[in-house]
C-alpha cells in the first residue's frame, strides 16, 4: 500500500501544484472530502474554497484557493482541473473584501435574474477567498 498519492492541480493559466501528498481535503460540491492514498475512484465538481494538501515530511499544509472545477480521484492519482486556482499566500484580502461588497450591492440592486445569479456566484467566491485567508492566518499565527 502506497503511503502517498500524487496530486496535480491545474488551471487554465498554469500548473499550480504537482507532487506527493499524505492527505488531501478538497471542497467538493457536496461538501469537503478527505482523500487518502488508495481512495476509491470518484469524480466530483468543486465549489469555491480551500484545497488543503498535506505533503510528506512538510509540517504545514499547502493551501490553494479554487474557484470551481472538477476533481478526479484514482487510487494513486488526484487530478484537480480548476476554473481558477491561486496559492493561498497569493490571495489579496482587500480585493476579496471589495468583491464581496460589490456582490452584496449587486444583490440589493438587482434588475434581473441573470444579474442575481452572477452576483450570487461572485459573492460565494469572495466569501470562500476570505475564509481561505482567515484559515491561513490562523495556521501561521
Amino acid at each position: 500500500m502506497a503511503s502517498t498519492v500524487h496530486i496535480d492541480v491545474v488551471s487554465a493559466e498554469a500548473s499550480i501544484f504537482s507532487g506527493e501528498a499524505d492527505f488531501v481535503v478538497a471542497p467538493a460540491s457536496a461538501g469537503e472530502v478527505g482523500i487518502y492514498p488508495n481512495h476509491a475512484p470518484m469524480i466530483s465538481t468543486i465549489k469555491p474554497g480551500a484545497l488543503r494538501i498535506k505533503q510528506a515530511n512538510v509540517s504545514e499544509e499547502t493551501v490553494i484557493f479554487i474557484s470551481g472545477g472538477l476533481l478526479e480521484v484514482q487510487p494513486g492519482v488526484i487530478t484537480i482541473l480548476a476554473d481558477t486556482a491561486v496559492r493561498g499566500h497569493d490571495l489579496d484580502e482587500a480585493k476579496a473584501r471589495a468583491a464581496k461588497q460589490a456582490a452584496e450591492e449587486a444583490l440589493k440592486n438587482r434588475t434581473s435574474d441573470i444579474d442575481y445569479a452572477a452576483a450570487q456566484a461572485e459573492l460565494s467566491e469572495a466569501l470562500a477567498q476570505i475564509q481561505t485567508i482567515e484559515r491561513l492566518r490562523k495556521t501561521t499565527h
